[in-house]
């Protein structure tokens, strides 16, 4: 499944879920560019998977044609097996991390980074003997992650850890370096 399917069946689904949504509006809720919902949604019309009336007050309300019903049906089965192949990787992946820490007697970890890889993170990490303990996300300091709250840099401070786990993905680089800025030995620092 590439990203434009992704794109598609995320454009379908919030128009069936509205009904009525402006280009501004999908493109706010989809975060993507408006110039990008023109462009698609006048591909799917062309397609015939929507029928298109104007409405007073320069708007138009989409309707799913049943060819658009059978697209947006085949698009959510392809997208169902493609999320649980990755969820299969990413399972594996952490699984092996956590499995590597443990033969390098890593027993405590902090994570750094409180999203979505973290909770994954978060509950495979219950299937060993290493212990979390703490959460180091200074854009989320505050917010609470599990039974733990996020906290900032100074977290770093305390010397109950064996290793940070990198949860955050978007600038790995950029974490790593700031982490060696405040004094973190790089081989204490984890990536996945």
């Amino acid at each position: 499944m590439d990203n434009q399917d992704i794109h598609t069946l995320r454009i379908m689904g919030e128009i069936e879920r509205d009904g009525n949504p402006s280009q501004r509006e999908l493109s706010r809720s989809l975060n993507i560019s408006l110039g990008l919902v023109n462009t698609f949604l006048k591909r799917l019309v062309s397609k015939g998977y929507f029928k298109v009336k104007t409405m007073p007050r320069n708007r138009v309300k989409y309707f799913l044609t049943p060819e658009g019903l059978a697209r947006k049906s085949r698009l959510t089965v392809e997208y169902l097996h493609y999320s649980s192949r990755f969820y299969k990787d990413i399972k594996r992946l952490l699984i092996g991390k956590f499995k590597e820490m443990e033969e390098n007697r890593i027993a405590s970890i902090l994570f750094f980074g409180a999203g979505e890889v973290a909770e994954l993170a978060y509950l495979y990490l219950q299937l060993t003997d290493i212990h979390l303990v703490g959460i180091v996300d200074e854009r989320k300091n505050g917010n609470v992650f599990f039974e733990f709250e996020a906290e900032g840099l100074e977290r770093l401070d305390r010397e109950d850890w064996d290793a940070i786990l990198l949860t955050r993905l978007d600038d790995t680089d950029r974490d790593i370096e700031s982490l060696i800025e405040k004094g973190v030995d790089s081989s204490k620092i984890v990536t996945l």
